[in-house]
């Protein structure tokens, strides 16, 4: 079966993010937030950032019309029911995925599937609170979503093929890439770029260099379009620290134990672009600029 409506489960930068990508392919979205004020929020957000590609010459007005026409809110999960498949796009907390996931499981066809955006948790673990495991999987879209053409799709233990291969279907509709992974923390993407972001802020903290400094040189010398320092900010740093402390747990790797900087940094509320300060300081379109201190005062 094709998916044609998707419901998403959250609507912060991803959640946002997802619903523009899937509303740019011809689905139909709904989104649910915890308020109907949150949910006013997120449709502003994407309202946003669609005018800020407009002002690019990305889209057209039309198309922010046609995109916003395809996004409705929905109020509580109930009204998910119609949906073909669900995308989870909460906080990083694994017991907050579960405990929705066990909700969710009420809902819809048997057939349907349910998806997490998870970057770094078990699509088993979260799986397990549902009476069909075998329709649940891991859908680890990247920012910003609709630009980013790759998404992991990552089956659980119990995943079957016809889950796979539907949602790997749903992303080449998308227009992304979809590459199978095998669960293990971390996937493919988060536990290869956290060592680089992590000994990136080891080497401010050391004074090697300043922030802008290590992006000019990741990005001059090896093409990146981004560079680590400016990534973490993107990411969120208070998320970069989540991520690493969860495979540091699990994997018991001192590559992945958080840099003391970045600690420092969000105890001082320095989260990166989304407060207006992490390695570098943002203005209100986003655009980075370096900070005197970096966060070793």
């Amino acid at each position: 079966m094709a998916i044609r409506s998707v419901g998403i489960v959250g609507g912060g930068t991803m959640g946002q993010g997802i619903a523009v990508a899937c509303a740019s392919a011809g689905l139909d979205v709904l989104l649910v937030e915890k308020t109907p004020e949150l949910g006013q929020e997120a449709l502003a957000g994407i309202a946003e950032a669609l005018d800020r590609d407009i002002a690019k010459w990305r889209r057209t007005e039309s198309e922010k019309r046609a995109i916003m026409a395809r996004v409705g809110l929905a109020e509580g999960l109930s009204a998910l029911e119609p949906t073909n498949l669900v995308i989870e796009a909460v906080s990083e907390d694994l017991e907050l995925k579960s405990s929705l996931f066990q909700q969710l499981d009420r809902l819809g066809a048997p057939d349907d599937i349910l998806a997490s955006n998870t970057s770094t948790l078990s699509v088993t673990e979260i799986a397990a609170r549902t009476t069909r495991p075998e329709r649940v999987i891991g859908l680890h879209f990247l920012q910003p979503v609709p630009k980013v053409p790759l998404v992991e799709v990552v089956r659980g233990l119990k995943t079957n093929d016809d889950t796979y291969r539907r949602a790997l279907e749903f992303v080449r509709v998308l227009g992304k890439t979809g590459i199978e992974v095998f669960e293990y923390p971390g996937y493919v993407t988060t536990r290869v770029i956290l060592p680089f972001l992590n000994e990136a802020m080891h080497v401010v903290m050391e004074g090697v260099a300043s922030a802008e400094a290590v992006d000019t040189s990741m990005r001059l010398g090896y093409g990146l379009p981004v560079g680590p320092l400016q990534l973490a900010d993107r990411i969120g740093l208070d998320e970069v620290m989540r991520w690493m402390q969860y495979l540091f747990d699990e994997l018991g790797d001192v590559k992945y134990r958080p840099c003391p900087l970045l600690r420092k940094m969000i105890r001082a509320g320095h989260l990166g672009q989304k407060s207006g300060r992490g390695f570098f300081e943002y203005d209100a379109a986003g655009h980075p600029k370096p900070v005197s201190s970096e966060g070793r005062e």
